[in-house]
């Protein structure tokens, strides 16, 4: 048996019928966007079976991205959890087949709430279709299943609108990655979207000489700082150059080097600097990477030092 083939079979069906939703895309689409838009309540989503799975993600989702969501289980809501759901709420109700028993016995109790309901069902004369304000077709020409009964393409497509649907309502929100920030600040995620430069700089004991120093004194002021580098200031004690270990290997290769020689004659001036201490640090890593450079340094608008940020610190941090 082919299992690559059945595989690449599966995936193939599958993207077919995302291309096709996409090309067959109404307004109807937009009007979803338009009533979850001002809701000053929250979006609930419900459904059971795969369709509430494909719900709870969408929730998480839409509530990670800006739109105050919740998933509610249609078999809680007849239990009491009803009363989660408020009028200046929206409801997402999804269901294939738009005939699911639980999720039927809800949608004339949220009706009667006054509570706007976007159905997402392949059906619109199902009861679902009828209790909804709008309805975004979920029209799939075969499931990727080989007998055409497991939910499979109907899922994808299910799970693709409801992004489609979270990115539509980021784009009018403005939202911005300082703002998903603010809602991720744990593990990698949050490291990459909230940790700043200021959090990581080195504002302490850092290694800088005057332009007059000594080459062979800037040397020990490296090997004293630990950073494979040395600023190098004017009277002002403003930046004007950095000499690394680079920057040493390639000058013993000059014939009129000299360890009497002033370290200016040597260091890289003008180097590379950022003045926004409030800048991501991974936007900072990716800074360093394009020029080419290991540590960068933190100055004001008048390149007076403020800190400065090694690569090494910002991939031990786990910046990326």
């Amino acid at each position: 048996m082919n299992y690559k083939e059945i595989a690449q079979n599966t995936l193939t069906i599958e993207a077919h019928t995302l291309l096709d939703a996409a090309n067959n895309m109404n307004d109807v689409f937009e009007k979803a966007v338009e009533l979850i838009l001002p809701c000053t309540g929250k979006l609930v989503v419900t459904g059971v079976g795969k369709s509430g799975l494909i719900g709870a993600k969408m929730a998480a989702t839409f509530a990670s991205t800006g739109t105050p969501s919740f998933f509610l289980h249609p078999t809680e809501a007849l239990h009491g959890d009803l009363g989660m759901i408020s009028k200046n709420d929206v409801v997402l109700a999804i269901s294939y087949s738009g005939e699911s028993e639980e999720l039927s016995a809800i949608l004339p109790h949220i009706k009667r709430f006054g509570t706007p309901i976007i159905g997402m069902t392949r059906n619109q004369n199902s009861t679902l279709g009828l209790f909804s304000d709008l309805v975004i077709d979920v029209v799939v020409s075969k499931e990727a299943c080989p007998l055409d009964i497991a939910p499979t393409s109907s899922t994808t497509l299910t799970l693709a609108l409801g992004d489609a649907l979270a990115v539509c309502l980021m784009k009018a929100r403005n939202f911005q990655k300082s703002d998903f920030a603010s809602f991720h600040p744990g593990g990698a995620l949050g490291r990459k979207l909230f940790v700043k430069v200021a959090n990581l700089m080195q504002t302490k004991n850092i290694p800088t000489v005057s332009k007059e120093t000594k080459v062979k004194e800037a040397i020990i002021k490296i090997s004293e700082g630990r950073l494979g580098t040395v600023l190098v200031t004017d009277a002002n004690d403003t930046l004007i150059a950095l000499m690394s270990d680079g920057d040493i290997r390639r000058a013993l290769l000059r014939e009129d080097f000299s360890l009497e020689d002033a370290v200016l004659k040597y260091a890289t001036q003008n180097p590379a600097t950022c003045e926004d201490e409030n800048m991501l640090a991974s936007d900072a890593l990716v800074f360093i990477e394009s020029k080419k450079i290991q540590l960068l340094v933190v100055t004001d608008k008048n390149k007076k030092i403020k800190g400065v940020l090694h690569i090494h610190t910002l991939i031990e941090k786990g910046i990326s």
